[in-house]
């Protein structure tokens, strides 16, 4: 599908995205993650890549279009575009949903906040081996807040949305999820879990659904000063701790 200008705007909102199939990854660090991944999967080589005279960035891999400064600020949602961006085909990210080796799972439910998700999608890409999972509800792992704050983890991590919880009790039975009251999370049999879940910035996870699921619970121990810790810090401290104890 070819896209005009016009329609590449329209990018911004989500409902465009899934009508057009497309999102866009702005910055040349975006870009060049986008490279870095294009090596694993080719289905990435079918992005293009949209430049002004001012940036010098070039590239073998994808095809190149020249445009203004104006047009560029025309597209890019940032105050001062960095001019270059790329047109990124959202199926190339599409995920079977098959496990990848000795992988584990981050289960996000309703997660709302495009920065937690790009931190939370930064960590997974940094400690390797997991997988992201978005319940319905959940904001769009292409919405451009996330891809920025993610800084191209999102072309590195095999996410899957619109996963209900009913879905997850099927696919994963050892199933670990936080709780004030929980073990430590440093305690070994942290790492023996194919699934972690974690709730919305808010309200959590609905009791009866956790209950159903029958989770073992863990803990994040601190000094009770605050009453509980942002969501991107959870799941990047609960990542960092199965890295030490895998």
């Amino acid at each position: 599908m070819k896209l005009s200008f016009d329609d590449m705007r329209k990018l911004q909102q989500r409902k465009y995205r899934e009508r057009f199939g497309y999102f866009i990854a702005e910055g040349e660090h975006l870009v060049q993650e986008l490279e870095k991944a294009s090596a694993n999967n080719a289905a990435l080589l079918a992005a293009q890549l949209f430049v002004t005279d001012e940036q010098a960035y070039s590239s073998e891999n994808f095809v190149t279009h020249l445009i203004s400064t104006k047009q560029m600020a025309r597209i890019c949602d940032t105050q001062t575009p960095q001019g270059i961006f790329a047109l990124v085909p959202i199926a190339a990210l599409a995920d079977s949903g098959e496990a990848r080796g000795a992988e584990r799972v981050v289960y996000l439910y309703e997660v709302q906040d495009p920065g937690n998700l790009g931190t939370i999608l930064r960590s997974l890409a940094w400690f390797g081996a997991a997988r992201c999972l978005l319940s319905p509800g959940s904001v769009d792992p292409f919405n451009p807040k996330v891809v920025r704050a993610s800084m191209g983890a999102v072309f590195h991590v095999p996410i899957e949305t619109e996963v209900s919880i009913a879905a997850i009790s099927k696919r994963y039975t050892r199933i670990a999820a936080l709780d004030m009251q929980g073990i430590d999370i440093a305690d070994p049999q942290f790492a023996d879990h194919e699934l972690y879940i974690f709730g919305n910035e808010a309200r959590g996870i609905p009791h009866t659904d956790l209950a159903d699921l029958q989770p073992t619970l863990f803990s994040i121990p601190g000094t009770g000063a605050v009453e509980s810790l942002n969501l991107g810090t959870v799941v990047s401290l609960c990542a960092y701790a199965l890295s030490r104890i895998s």
